[in-house]
């Protein structure tokens, strides 16, 4: 139910959002302003899934050989933001262990890279969190070599949509 209500927000926001690009650019700019509209909506669809400003907090997407690694910590101390990355972490763990993908594609607005193998083979896949200074990290464990790309075909569309460090 809150992932419908979330993905009728979004939905609602990135039509507003997608009206008013246009009517504020001229053709000539549209490339640049296209690009860095849809950064700052993903950005926004971020802050609504995830419950931080994403400009103020820091992303990593780490392979691991078995398996992945997600950081998510806020750039100042912040305990109340500390707490909801972590809350989103746990809930997150939760859905990619029933094969539930909503909140990327939430996020991202189409369809993320390696998701499909990860949610058929999520029997095969561990997902654990831990608390850091400022936020939190999800790390996930597979010895599946399928499994394996698959989870490094998701960090790495994950980093590049983020603009994360590697």
């Amino acid at each position: 139910m809150r992932h419908r209500i979330l993905f009728g927000a979004l939905l609602a926001f990135a039509f507003t959002s997608a009206r008013s690009v246009t009517a504020q650019h001229t053709h000539a700019d549209m490339d640049t302003a296209s690009h860095d509209s849809a950064f700052a909506a993903m950005q926004e669809r971020g802050r609504v899934v995830m419950g931080v400003d994403q400009y103020t907090s820091t992303h990593h997407f780490d392979d691991l050989p078995n398996g992945g690694r997600i950081v998510l910590v806020r750039n100042v101390d912040d305990t109340a933001g500390a707490a909801r990355i972590l809350q989103h972490l746990r809930a997150i763990a939760a859905a990619f262990k029933a094969g539930d993908f909503t909140s990327p594609m939430l996020v991202h607005f189409k369809d993320v890279p390696g998701t499909p193998v990860m949610a058929s083979k999520k029997a095969l896949i561990d997902y654990s969190v831990r608390a850091l200074d400022r936020g939190g990290e999800l790390t996930i464990h597979t010895t599946d070599p399928d499994a394996v790309r698959a989870v490094h075909e998701f960090l790495a569309f994950q980093r590049t949509e983020h603009h994360a460090p590697h």
